[in-house]
């Protein structure tokens, strides 16, 4: 008797993650040229955060990336650092 549960499990993961891995990763949407030379930086906040972040961006015909720069400049500067995050965002 077979089983196709228990059938999947025998099979390697690097079959799995070769194919995925091998279908056009040219065209990926983590590839863009304006990410280049940057790093993610993110953190996990509650819903109402999230909200009233994006609010304020839709307010300011800005985005949450150029207010989270602002802010990051904000701690750069209170801690006498140089503010160089918008720099980069903008």
């Amino acid at each position: 008797m077979s089983n196709k549960f228990v059938n999947a499990l025998k099979k390697k993961p690097e079959e799995h993650i070769t194919k995925f891995h091998m279908e056009d990763k040219a065209g990926s949407i983590h590839d863009r040229p304006s990410r280049k030379n940057t790093k993610h930086i993110g953190g996990y906040f509650s819903e109402e955060v999230s909200k009233q972040l994006r609010q304020i961006a839709l307010d300011e015909d800005s985005s949450v990336q150029q207010l989270l720069g602002e802010a990051l400049d904000m701690i750069f500067h209170s801690r006498k650092k140089p503010t160089i995050a918008q720099k980069i965002t903008n």
